[in-house]
């Protein structure tokens, strides 16, 4: 049987945002095709640095990883959003350095996961749904920088991505500002497992990193 396994943040573990409505985990159960099975070892509120300590929990038998992670370590530099300064110059440095610090520890996770020698797939940041557009606006731009690290990651490391911020783009998407409703995550799901079953995707037979992140720029 092939097993997917579902690991990062509350964007695959979105149970307790649902009012009772079915979670990811379950929606993505539901849609996969005979022969298949899904494990959720995604934790509400993980950051790259704590799914690192969560490659124990992937079970032995697992045959494709879907990692979504990132949402969290943006969250902890949130400053960023109202951070003054002097010139657009000196902003742009600033996410520079987010993006360095988010680049280093984000790929250091996706080697030890490469390790285990699954198929792997990896997803971008959505943007939320914040309620003040000037601060949706915001949100946006800062995440972008993230996102462009995640997708250089896609490029050299050779996986296919899953960008949710075409997916979960509406704001019935969401249960709050930053967590996926019971709406949200049956499109996650959906997403997930057309990605995933797809015949089409060439996987790496291993993990090549063709570049050093942000230094490659």
């Amino acid at each position: 049987m092939t097993h997917l396994v579902l690991i990062g943040d509350s964007v695959l573990d979105n149970v307790s945002y649902t009012a009772g409505g079915p979670a990811v985990i379950e929606q993505v159960t539901n849609v996969l095709p005979n022969g298949w099975r899904a494990t959720l070892c995604a934790r509400d509120g993980s950051t790259t640095e704590d799914v690192r300590e969560h490659i124990g929990a992937v079970p032995q038998d697992a045959s494709h990883l879907l990692i979504s992670v990132g949402g969290n370590n943006a969250l902890l530099r949130s400053d960023l959003l109202d951070t003054p300064v002097s010139s657009t110059a000196e902003a742009l440095l600033l996410l520079h350095e987010a993006a360095c610090d988010f680049a280093t520890s984000y790929r250091s996770m996706l080697r030890e996961y490469g390790a285990l020698g699954k198929q792997l797939a990896i997803c971008t940041i959505y943007h939320g749904n914040f309620p003040e557009e000037e601060y949706r606006q915001r949100v946006a731009v800062a995440l972008a920088v993230f996102n462009d690290v995640i997708i250089r990651a896609a490029v050299d490391f050779r996986l296919p991505v899953l960008d949710l911020r075409t997916i979960c783009n509406r704001a019935d998407d969401f249960a709050n500002p930053i967590e996926p409703s019971s709406h949200g995550g049956a499109k996650i799901a959906s997403a997930i497992v057309k990605l995933m079953t797809a015949p089409a995707i060439a996987w790496p037979g291993a993990l090549i990193d063709s570049g050093q992140g942000m230094a490659a720029v």
